[in-house]
């Protein structure tokens, strides 16, 4: 079960590829300054979540208009992220949590992702959204253990305005 809203969200460094090279991005470098929407996904060159990323690139000035920053996390390395990111345009932070850290932390993991296929990959982290505001306080708590469904956005955005 994810971590419940009213929860201090647990801290994290993770890497990401930009175009100047690896970078160490922090959640609570955004405290006292904005709200952050974290994203976790399944994994990157996917159905589901190429729509979600574009979905939110597409729309990443409404996301800032509401005073929030926005990461998308995967188990994906930051260079496979970052090839992603170049071949569907993808302008969300994507954050690596590659070895399943922060996914654990905020207990929105698969025990095993996709056991019918008998890939045998734990540690993937479930489609979940968190808001996290100013004061490092989860006030927003969404995960969904069917990959293929969506955060609810308007839910999200509704609660990022009031926070705003």
């Amino acid at each position: 079960m994810a971590l419940s809203v009213g929860t201090k969200a647990p801290d994290f460094s993770l890497a990401t590829k930009t175009a100047e090279g690896p970078k160490q991005i922090k959640l609570n470098e955004n405290f006292g300054k904005t709200n952050t929407l974290i994203l976790f996904f399944p994994m990157a060159f996917t159905g589901t979540c190429t729509t979600e990323m574009c979905s939110i690139s597409n729309g990443l000035s409404e996301y800032t208009a509401l005073n929030a920053t926005v990461y998308g996390i995967s188990g994906d390395n930051p260079f496979a992220q970052e090839a992603w990111a170049q071949k569907e345009k993808i302008t969300v932070p994507l954050l690596s949590d590659y070895e399943h850290k922060i996914a654990k932390a905020y207990d929105v993991m698969y025990d095993s992702f996709l056991p019918q296929m008998n890939l045998g990959m734990g540690g993937v982290p479930k489609r979940s959204a968190f808001i996290i505001d100013r004061a490092g306080v989860i006030q927003y708590a969404e995960s969904n253990d069917d990959a293929r469904e969506l955060p609810n956005f308007d839910k999200i955005k509704a609660k990022l305005a009031e926070l705003k």
